[in-house]
């Protein structure tokens, strides 16, 4: 999934220049890969801090120790799979196990 640069943060009104967050702990968010640079989906913020995001993993709720500058993070855009269409995306975890 390619998403555009991230608009998830703003420059300070104090004219400083310094980024700022509007991001709120519990967003789902896409991550920006930082070797490829590619963006990645299937986290949550977990904590907001003065330097950037701490993320944590969806599939397994890990907490990852490093933090994620503000430019790094960007809120995730994907849209709800269509149910009952073929060929929608179907996300198998909250299917009914009858």
């Amino acid at each position: 999934m390619h998403q555009d640069k991230s608009q998830d943060f703003q420059r300070s009104a104090t004219g400083s220049g310094a980024l700022v967050p509007t991001l709120a702990v519990g967003t789902t968010v896409c991550v920006r890969n930082r070797f490829l640079g590619d963006w990645t989906s299937g986290f949550e913020v977990a904590e907001v801090l003065g330097g950037g995001y701490r993320i944590r993993r969806l599939s397994d709720g890990h907490d990852f120790r490093d933090v994620f500058p503000f430019e790094d993070v960007r809120e995730e855009r994907r849209q709800n799979p269509l149910r009952g269409i073929a060929g929608s995306h179907l996300d198998r975890r909250h299917q009914d196990r009858s």
